[in-house]
């Protein structure tokens, strides 16, 4: 090899292994790595925010962060408070349908039959879900529903219901004596009221979450307070009772309030007084009940991404359910894909369907419904019936 040859060679193993050329080769593949990575990223990026299946991903995520952070149970164990006590059943639940009796002195009479009738499973259609609400009154040992509610997530028109029952409401439900719908918690436990409005409402109940008063505040409080209009007559009421059982928050003004949990406590148990817009009795508390869960609603659907999963941290523990991951996965993507951000209310029994006698079968002062209107009007409210198709349902499902 010829001296020339050599030194180009030499020169150029040089160039090859000299610092610089080392660094910009290292500099390349970071970059070449770091950018495929970026993409990757982005790949993944949309795929979870742009498609379907991607986004399932994330309530899959959410749901099992929820369900986590809830006080979940298979029931809740009955009180002690109110015992149930044998008695006939119930007349609904016979076919009044008999044999004749031939009372001819020479045959010998045939002997009654009755028919036990199959009722139907409740109501459940593909694109509602519902789920009972219930707040508890826990005083001297009782534990009674005070607040009653059905929220159904529908997909067919993408709104949430909020049905509230009555807690006057009279109710006779298998081997349990005459009684208002509230006390069939302590009767029975969770199960036990989902039961009563499964069979009396006949609507399929998905699940049930429920909260105590203490639990309430906390969870208003966490959220930042609502904002809530008050009357003249409400303004006045609750700031001179212990409805507000705090008295240095007994400070509320006529007009829009921003509300913190210990009033809005207050302000839902109010009956005595008619609400802003004329309803009275527990007609008014329940309206009231309504508009703080869809000002609740709006609030928390108000909320960033971040807070929201900090505010769901702090107040799933207080609410007490038996709701599974997959129905909470399933409602999460039943809200966020079909957009769904309104919230219709319907108070039952509807009006000019049902009677407030002093006494019913031992009951003082329950609402006794007319069933058949009731229900026909729950019917078209959840589940969008017709006047023909409520009818026609209400005899399918009774």
């Amino acid at each position: 090899m010829d001296k020339q040859n050599y030194d180009s060679e030499h020169e150029e193993q040089s160039n090859i292994d000299s610092p610089e050329i080392k660094n910009h080769s290292k500099l390349k593949k970071i970059l070449m790595i770091s950018g495929i990575s970026i993409i990757v990223l982005l790949l993944i990026f949309v795929w979870l925010r742009y498609t379907r299946s991607g986004r399932r991903v994330l309530y899959k995520i959410a749901g099992r962060v929820i369900h986590q952070g809830l006080d979940n149970e298979d029931d809740v164990e009955a009180s002690s408070v109110i015992i149930p006590i044998e008695r006939e059943p119930i007349k609904e639940d016979v076919d009044r349908t008999e044999p004749k009796k031939d009372t001819h002195i020479n045959k010998p009479v045939e002997k009654e039959e009755v028919v036990q009738r199959i009722k139907p499973d409740p109501r459940k259609e593909d694109y509602v879900s519902n789920y009972l609400l219930f707040g508890l009154e826990e005083f001297f040992g009782a534990k009674n529903a005070d607040t009653i509610m059905i929220a159904s997530i529908n997909t067919k028109d993408c709104t949430i219901k909020l049905t509230s029952i009555l807690r006057d409401t009279y109710i006779e439900f298998g081997e349990y004596k005459p009684n208002k719908i509230n006390a069939f918690f302590s009767l029975g436990g969770a199960k036990t009221l989902v039961s009563v409005i499964e069979d009396k409402y006949r609507i399929k109940i998905d699940g049930y979450a429920y909260i105590n008063f203490d639990a309430f505040e906390s969870i208003i409080d966490y959220l930042g307070g609502i904002s809530i209009e008050l009357g003249e007559e409400e303004a006045e009421y609750l700031n001179t009772t212990n409805y507000i059982s705090n008295p240095e928050n007994r400070s509320v003004t006529p007009g829009w309030n921003e509300l913190n949990g210990n009033q809005v406590l207050g302000y839902c148990r109010v009956r005595k007084v008619k609400t802003l817009g004329g309803a009275n009795d527990d007609y008014g508390r329940t309206l009231r009940q309504r508009r703080v869960l869809k000002a609740i609603f709006n609030k928390y659907k108000s909320k960033g991404v971040i807070e929201l999963f900090r505010i769901s941290n702090n107040i799933l523990g207080y609410v007490k359910t038996n709701v599974t991951q997959k129905q909470i996965e399933k409602a999460l993507e039943d809200i966020i894909e079909n957009k769904i951000t309104k919230m219709d209310t319907l108070r039952i029994p509807v009006n000019n369907a049902f009677e407030t006698p002093k006494e019913y079968n031992g009951v003082t002062s329950p609402l006794v419904y007319d069933w058949d209107a009731n229900i026909a009007e729950l019917y078209k409210f959840i589940y969008l019936d017709t006047d023909d198709e409520a009818i026609n349902n209400v005899i399918k499902y009774k």
